[in-house]
């Protein structure tokens, strides 16, 4: 199977999307993250299903969301790569972890 990095799909995504589609991209967003809401609801037995691998529909709908999301970064012209680092590393002095992405990426 062929690797993706978050780079390359924000190209692909950039080109897909070009003319800047922000408000629909975002109401997509919102859409499937109500689509997740809704296979969780079924994984828990709170709401009727027909379908038959739950485990799989719930991960083709964070698909779905992490698309738009990147879709949303990549026509803003916005370095996901670079702002994944930044934020975990934020994150990590915030919250006291002594790992962050990096380190765990160097011992890998």
């Amino acid at each position: 199977m062929t690797e993706l990095n978050i780079t390359d799909w924000q190209a692909y995504l950039a080109n897909r999307y070009a003319g800047g589609q922000e408000q629909s991209l975002f109401m997509k967003l919102v859409e499937e993250m109500g689509e997740v809401a809704e296979v969780l609801n079924q994984k828990a037995g709170r709401k009727a299903t027909e379908v038959e691998d739950l485990q799989k529909e719930l991960g083709l709908e964070l698909v779905d969301v992490i698309h738009y999301a990147v879709a949303i970064a990549a026509v803003n012209n916005l370095n996901l790569n670079q702002l994944i680092f930044e934020k975990d590393e934020r994150a990590s002095v915030k919250y006291g972890h002594t790992m962050n992405l990096t380190k765990f990426l160097a011992k890998k």
